[in-house]
């Protein structure tokens, strides 16, 4: 007789094994937000997980909830199509730095300056992972990638304060090796109303990682081991990553405000 799993409940076990690479940090990712969703208490029928297109964007298709694989860029959009038809769902946005912050960049930024109720986890792996690892928003100044090979002269996006300063009442970013304070954050998040981001930093060893000297997963952990810093609190502001730099992580931001939707 097969052992059941306290993740069976949420997971399809049908789509399994994931398609990630090795020493990828999505497993670890969706792992920590299945167990931050089922001690949240949410009923999980309510619950709806929609993601865009990439490599995180395959995440609304290995859990057992209603999902949506949608356009690229558009996830955020759909998403708030959802909760204006039924107010009583859960809407959660799991994708990519690449679909949020790059093509879906004005989505962003305007569902989180409205306050739209939803959460939003963004897995940031600093490129463009499954087309190729092409330069991405939140690539570090002088970081190689396969369209930068020469190292990148464009100002990253830091998310943390992209978000915070377009209005999200909860901001909070850490590494796939902080997997306690991942899942109580994304557990924060799902509980909070209003428009809450977490971020997540996630190594991408097989395109990102080969080209800055972090050729496997156990070095981009021993990397986050050494360089994070847990700063609660910290002004969003003061958070961009560098390559090679510290990563400071932590609870940025949980404010209250209006709702959209509550005062019409």
């Amino acid at each position: 007789m097969a052992e059941s799993h306290p993740m069976d409940a949420v997971l399809r076990q049908d789509r399994l094994p994931h398609i990630w690479c090795p020493g990828c940090g999505l497993g670890t990712a969706l792992t920590c937000f299945v167990s931050a969703l089922v001690k949240s208490g949410l009923d999980l029928d309510k619950v709806v997980v929609v993601s865009g297109i990439g490599c995180t964007g395959r995440v609304a298709g290995y859990v057992r909830l209603d999902s949506f694989h949608t356009t690229h860029g558009r996830a955020i959009p759909f998403a708030t199509g959802l909760k204006l038809g039924n107010p009583e769902l859960k809407v959660v946005v799991f994708s990519g730095d690449g679909d949020l912050a790059g093509i879906g960049g004005n989505h962003l930024i305007h569902a989180a300056r409205r306050n739209v109720d939803m959460t939003v986890i963004c897995v940031n792996n600093f490129n463009y992972g499954m087309t190729g690892g092409q330069l991405a928003p939140t690539t570090p100044l002088h970081a190689r990638t396969s369209t930068s090979p020469r190292g990148n002269q464009e100002h990253p996006f830091n998310l943390p304060y992209l978000a915070a300063g377009s209005g999200a009442v909860y901001v909070a970013r850490w590494t796939v090796l902080h997997v306690r304070r991942l899942e109580k954050a994304i557990g924060e998040a799902l509980v909070k109303r209003g428009f809450s981001f977490v971020e997540v930093i996630s190594p991408c060893p097989t395109l990102y990682g080969r080209m800055n000297k972090l050729r496997e997963g156990l070095e981009h952990l021993r990397y986050y081991r050494e360089r994070s810093r847990i700063v609660h609190g910290a002004d969003p502001r003061d958070v961009d990553i560098e390559l090679s730099g510290d990563i400071i992580v932590g609870k940025f931001v949980d404010i209250e405000k209006p709702v959209w939707g509550d005062t019409q």
